[in-house]
């Protein structure tokens, strides 16, 4: 690492050639009682009002009470700055990392080291109410930008000194600074361990969003997500507690937590704030949610094509009545509604959210009802794609979306060339897909395969919160232990 100069002009000529002399650099001098001292800041991340009211007028006021050696200046400023956040850097890579996090740079003549304090801008938002995990009942808050803020929000309910958070950094260009967060009784050393040597020997440009690190934690090829992602403080810490890791990124709202396995992706925030039969009935109706976006579109092309004998004649007649002048095989004829849908999803979250209603209306019921009319598509077709659509958005991880989208393409494809046969043929292809699968050491569909009796406590269902005693086993091994109270008799 290239050490700082001791010349105040030379140091802020070479940041100005560091940074292509950008125009958001800002250098000022202050002379005082014969004693130079500089100051260096980047303005477009910095507060200028902490700079001018706080940092220079403390500087001022110590130079005019004091007396100070050219000598022992440095250190006088170094122990009688009042900030927040206060270190002592000796390299340029240093200078410049905390000058682009908001940090000014105080340099004095002679000295080949800098003081830099925090004075950094606000250009966060402030915390929200998260918009893609609403919940009825529960906390409204949701993580922000802001890395700081975020590891507050878990502190503030997690009051525990094993409560750790390690700190590293990823990314070339970007620095982006991430934080593991676990429970060091609780959490697997040796998964924390792999997690951190994993995050270490990733070696690109940057690294914007915690989505970019999908790929490189899990590189198995799957389209089922194998990262929980929530921007949920209370998510996160009731998994913590269970001996899950947490992985906080640097300007994102979006936390990971690793391991996941694929009964997580039934669960929502809401579920542990309610009595476990109308949980229970919530989670019945997503499992069949997911049976219903992969099976009936496949099925209604398997009984159109293959097998008609399968459902009773007169609502057979009914759908070869409807489906008369349709000019597509009914596998066609499904795609297409399928396609269409994907693309009013699309166009409504990438519109202005006012905008939305009306490409919703065009498309759902003008679009609909004109294709029925001219006969391009039958009116039954529209009601299965409609149910499997709807269906498919029980989920709000927007991955799962997207896999449950391929794999209904499979099944339809099955379907169309070998019937119900095909189906059946589909699901005995996905559900070795599946068991195949693992997140970082973990089988993908623990505890259902490998099937554990005792860790069925939350895996589809949930059981009485007063009765889920232990920690899964699969996540902790040293302390499963999560309750200890055995109620009134």
């Amino acid at each position: 690492m290239n050490k700082i100069d001791k010349n105040i002009d030379q140091i802020f000529s070479k940041v100005q050639e560091m940074n292509g002399k950008s125009s958001d650099i800002k250098t000022r001098k202050i002379n005082q009682n014969g004693l130079e001292i500089g100051i260096l800041f980047l303005q477009s991340v910095s507060s200028d009002d902490k700079i001018s009211d706080i940092l220079i007028h403390s500087i001022m006021e110590l130079l005019e009470e004091e007396k100070i050696p050219q000598k022992d200046l440095f250190q006088v400023l170094f122990h009688h700055l009042y900030n927040g956040t206060i270190k002592e850097i000796t390299s340029y890579e240093d200078l410049f990392y905390h000058l682009v996090n908001g940090f000014t740079a105080i340099l004095v003549d002679g000295i080949g080291k800098a003081i830099v304090v925090e004075t950094k801008s606000t250009l966060d938002r402030g915390i929200q109410e998260s918009n893609t995990e609403t919940s009825l009942r529960g906390p409204k808050d949701s993580f922000t930008e802001n890395i700081v803020v975020n590891q507050g929000l878990v502190r503030k309910r997690i009051k525990d000194p094993n409560l750790y958070f390690e700190e590293l950094f990823v990314g070339r260009r970007t620095k982006t600074k991430i934080n593991i967060a676990y429970l060091s009784d609780v959490a697997d050393q040796e998964r924390v361990k792999q997690l951190k040597e994993r995050l270490q020997e990733i070696d690109i440009d940057g690294i914007l969003d915690s989505g970019n690190l999908r790929s490189f934690l899990n590189p198995q090829k799957s389209a089922f997500p194998k990262i929980l992602s929530t921007e949920r403080p209370d998510y996160v810490c009731g998994y913590l507690l269970e001996g899950k890791i947490a992985i906080f990124v640097e300007n994102t709202p979006f936390v990971l937590l690793f391991p996941t396995v694929f009964t997580d992706f039934f669960h929502t925030p809401g579920d542990y704030y309610q009595k476990s039969y109308n949980v229970n009935f919530s989670r019945f109706l997503r499992i069949f949610g997911f049976l219903i976006t992969l099976l009936v579109p496949a099925a209604y092309v398997a009984i159109m094509t293959y097998n008609p004998e399968m459902i009773p004649d007169k609502l057979f007649i009914s759908v070869a009545v409807q489906r008369e002048g349709v000019p597509f095989p009914t596998a066609i004829e499904i795609v297409m509604l399928g396609i269409t849908f994907e693309l009013l999803r699309e166009c409504d979250l990438r519109v202005p959210s006012k905008m939305g209603t009306a490409i919703s209306v065009v498309g759902g019921l003008v679009l609909g009802e004109a294709a029925v009319n001219a006969g391009i598509v039958s009116p039954f077709a529209v009601i299965i794609v409609a149910i499997t659509s709807i269906a498919g958005l029980l989920f709000t991880d927007i991955d799962m979306v997207n896999a449950l989208r391929w794999w209904r393409l499979i099944f339809i494809l099955f379907a169309s060339i070998c019937g119900m046969i095909g189906v059946v043929i589909a699901s005995i292809l996905l559900i070795t897909h599946l068991s195949t699968l693992e997140t970082f050491g973990v089988p993908y569909l623990t505890p259902l395969a490998p099937f554990y009796l005792k860790e069925q406590n939350d895996a589809l269902f949930l059981k009485e919160k007063t009765k889920i005693k232990k920690r899964p086993r699969y996540l902790t091994k040293t302390n499963q232990t999560r309750l200890r109270w055995e109620g009134k008799k």
